[in-house]
């Protein structure tokens, strides 16, 4: 009897492996660690990071404090230069005058050349928060006042600017006050003035937090977080100001943020959680064109409960690709990826592959 059940564990634990045995792709990260540690913060939770490169090395933000929507919450920064992150510092809170303070959300790090730029949110919610910036002369060393941009204009919502080739900075953006609503935004002059696009998509598919690809003959493509299971996409051969209806990449989306960067050698990745539901697998994928992607490696696979999630990527001027998300809203992690080292493998029926 007592055979027979070690027979039966045994082949239940076999069973389970297997099932659970997912191609990791692990041979292309070259380094993965922890922008901070818990002891050199007094913030207990954070989210939402966003990274650059600068002359320096490189700056990180994000925002945090007790739990998101809290009126604690601001927008902490981390520099990395020699191979180490510095400790956080706060930057911006969301404090209006000595009894009133609201929360700060979803910052967003852009490079010119000449200045870095910091978009962030402010208010109660994501329905009724306002777009504000900031700037440095200085690498991130010191910064301005925040001012509120525009009625209308939020900003870069959540993911990157991209540069367009007529010189504007286009902005992914989107609302959440009348539905789940895409737009874009542009501005010739960093940020001085604007325009912005009418919504992009109808309210009965939810779809924000769009990020941008670019493709041979200056077309654009756009990819978002949907309410709909699924990493949905479009394109736009205009600069962005019109765009072709939205449709499903085929890569599923369990409402949780995603970001994509085009590399220079014209390959796309894709940052997500492969997963219809629950945020305890974030993922990497490849495309050679925006529309048959492959799986490139996987950065987190935990216990149902855990989140990883809203990554950011980029591509640094040495080709590596860095990657910074959420971990367990307790952290944010920095990895980063070889591209010369990426070994693919085709989805099984939508699945990530084993």
């Amino acid at each position: 009897m007592k055979k027979r059940l070690l027979i039966l564990a045994f082949g239940i634990m076999i069973f389970y492996q297997s099932a659970h045995s997912q191609y990791t792709g692990e041979q292309c990260i070259v380094s993965s660690g922890f922008i901070y540690q818990p002891g050199e913060v007094v913030f207990p939770s954070c989210h939402a990071s966003t990274i650059i490169q600068t002359r320096k090395g490189f700056l990180a933000a994000w925002f945090g404090g007790t739990a998101e929507r809290n009126p604690d919450v601001g927008i902490w920064i981390s520099h990395y230069s020699k191979g180490k992150w510095s400790s956080p510092v706060e930057v911006a809170d969301g404090v209006q005058h000595r009894d009133k303070r609201y929360p700060t959300w979803n910052p967003v790090l852009y490079n010119t050349g000449k200045e870095i730029l910091l978009f962030f949110k402010t208010g109660p919610s994501p329905s009724t928060w306002w777009g504000e910036l900031m700037t440095s002369s200085d690498n991130g060393k010191s910064w301005s006042r925040p001012f509120r941009l525009p009625e209308d204009i939020l900003g870069p919502v959540r993911n990157k600017p991209v540069l367009l080739g007529n010189g504007e900075l286009l902005c992914p953006s989107s609302t959440e006050h009348d539905g789940w609503r895409l737009h874009m935004e542009f501005t010739s002059d960093n940020g001085r003035t604007w325009e912005r696009t009418a919504p992009l998509n109808e309210k009965t598919t939810g779809a924000i937090q769009p990020a941008i690809l670019f493709h041979p003959g200056g077309i654009l493509q756009q990819v978002c977080r949907s309410t709909v299971k699924t990493i949905l996409t479009s394109w736009s051969e205009d600069n962005g100001r019109t765009w072709s209806e939205l449709v499903s990449s085929g890569l599923p989306n369990p409402n949780s943020g995603i970001d994509a960067v085009t590399l220079r050698d014209g390959r796309h990745v894709m940052v997500y959680n492969h997963l219809a539901s629950g945020r305890n697998m974030l993922n990497v994928a490849i495309s050679h064109d925006g529309v048959s992607w492959k799986a490139c490696c996987i950065l987190e696979n935990d216990r149902e409960k855990a989140e990883y999630s809203y990554p950011a990527v980029i591509q640094s001027s040495d080709g590596m690709i860095h990657i910074t998300y959420t971990w367990q809203r307790k952290l944010i992690k920095h990895v980063v990826i070889d591209p010369a080292k990426i070994v693919t493998r085709e989805f099984s029926n939508g699945n990530w592959p084993d």
